[in-house]
């Protein structure tokens, strides 16, 4: 809606250059070494030491359990107003809360069962998509191809889609529970994020080209609106939001367990 088509696919064509050359790097020393418990911290910390990979392992650590918070923060907010309850700091702390302790419950129960609700949560995301894909709206009369006047910045438009690309960390981050890394770390690493680079393009392409501009700009829920089922694109949405937080919930503990095995943190963690 803000940059156009072109600047839309310029954005995503440049941060799946991070993510790409990232992915592969990922893939090269999982295909190289022994990868043990403790994900992106593992990799690093044995190709490069313990201090950076410390380093490194910390950051990960408190990056993604805050970003749990984010996520929970980003399903209430479209929970909430999808039932009619105004999103208040005060309801989303309350929902939040509730929503945590029950992702919490989930990973408790077991690892297997957690990575099982993930199924069901691609499915719904799925389902939306393709929901999307059959609008009953009215096409504009041309494509939207350049800047909408007055729109952000191309800077500001990637800072913001840039975190889109980055989720196939939580595959890596789940390194110690998989059967044979070796092979499960490159293809779901690439797998994941060349679906991503489909799914991405081809959204860009049809908004540009079914959605008139004043929507895209002015309509936060322009998807559910111009969806054939907008309650499939909520479902898509809380399953995006509640799967980012599962995996990050997975992912965050063994960070901080493997780099206590390595004295990096203090051993009772």
């Amino acid at each position: 809606g803000n940059g156009g088509l072109w600047t839309a696919l310029t954005v995503i064509l440049v941060a799946h250059v991070v993510s790409v050359t990232t992915g592969l790097s990922i893939s090269s020393i999982a295909t190289d070494k022994k990868v043990g418990a403790g994900g992106p911290y593992y990799i690093v910390s044995r190709s490069l030491g313990l201090p950076i990979g410390g380093t490194l392992g910390l950051a990960l650590f408190v990056g993604l359990s805050f970003s749990i918070s984010l996520y929970v923060i980003g399903f209430c907010e479209s929970f909430l107003a999808f039932w009619g309850v105004e999103p208040t700091v005060d309801n989303i702390r309350i929902y939040g809360t509730g929503t945590i302790i029950v992702l919490t419950v989930v990973t408790l129960i077991s690892t297997s069962f957690a990575i099982k609700t993930q199924y069901v949560i691609l499915g719904l995301i799925g389902l939306s998509l393709v929901f999307v894909g059959l609008s009953p709206g009215a096409a504009p009369e041309q494509i939207h191809l350049t800047r909408a006047e007055g729109g952000a910045s191309f800077f500001e438009i990637f800072a913001i889609f840039f975190p889109a690309v980055t989720g196939f960390t939580a595959g890596v981050n789940m390194s110690g529970d998989l059967r044979d890394p070796k092979r499960s770390i490159p293809v779901g690493t690439l797998a994941a994020i060349s679906v991503g680079l489909v799914v991405y393009v081809s959204l860009a392409i049809y908004l540009a080209w079914r959605v008139p501009v004043e929507d895209l700009l002015e309509n936060p829920n322009v998807l559910a609106a111009r969806s054939s089922i907008p309650l499939a694109v909520f479902f898509g949405i809380w399953g995006a939001t509640l799967s980012s937080g599962l995996g990050s919930i997975l992912g965050a503990p063994r960070i901080l367990q493997a780099m206590s095995s390595d004295r990096v943190t203090p051993t009772f963690f």
